[in-house]
């Protein structure tokens, strides 16, 4: 049998990493088995371990790569042509939008929430809970959370600190309400009121607008 090389070896268990990003963001990861994964990616049970040393350091690599995925997707919104300037977009195409407002529609929105497969891994945080402190996947969502703190004030027109991380807060709590609901009308009220909520904090520039006076923003 011909010997697999090196870089097949890495493309194999990057496929291995990509599908189970994808597997545990769906599911959650206490509901992800190795063969489940391997068989996602093409691959046999058998390999598992010329690529991981566990399923543990399967499932930490795999959460880190949810969230590179979304770090590199702010980053790709933040750096677009054109953002540098509202003025200049507003007179381009009509939509004022910065790229932080686009990122909170697009999180905010019934595509994110139906298709968690895709989305943010933040919303894992009560699978991240349950594990014991110090573990990998625990240790995983904080590096990854830490991230995305830091992209998401880094956008133009980005918060501070403390701002940024009540935002984050209330997108992750609201599409998880979302989610959960089973009643649409409810589901939708979420996404919105999150997203008139974070907009009217961005004209106020505080991030609390004290029952919000003013006509919020919409994103």
């Amino acid at each position: 049998m011909p010997r697999v090389s090196r870089a097949e070896a890495e493309r194999s268990r990057r496929r291995v990493i990509d599908h189970t990003a994808r597997l545990i963001r769906e599911k959650g990861p206490d509901q992800v088995s190795v063969p489940e994964a391997m068989a996602a990616a093409g691959l046999t049970h058998g390999g598992f371990y010329r690529h991981f040393a566990s399923k543990d350091d399967l499932l930490a690599q795999a959460l880190a790569a949810a969230f590179t995925e979304r770090r590199e997707a702010m980053e790709r919104l933040a750096d677009r042509p054109g953002d540098q300037s509202a003025d200049q977009s507003a007179d381009r195409s009509g939509d004022d939008r910065t790229p932080r407002a686009e990122f909170l529609d697009r999180y905010l929105s019934e595509p994110h929430r139906d298709h968690p497969g895709h989305g943010c891994a933040a919303a894992l945080a009560a699978d991240a809970a349950r594990t014991e402190p110090g573990s990998p996947l625990r240790t995983a969502y904080t590096a990854g959370l830490r991230e995305l703190v830091d992209a998401l004030a880094e956008l133009p027109e980005g918060a501070g600190r403390q701002e940024t991380l009540a935002d984050l807060s209330t997108m992750v709590g609201a599409l998880l309400l979302a989610r959960a609901s089973d009643d649409t009308a409810l589901s939708e009220e979420f996404l919105t009121a999150a997203r008139h909520r974070l907009a009217d904090g961005a004209v106020h520039g505080d991030g609390a607008d004290g029952g919000g006076t003013g006509a919020p923003r919409t994103a």
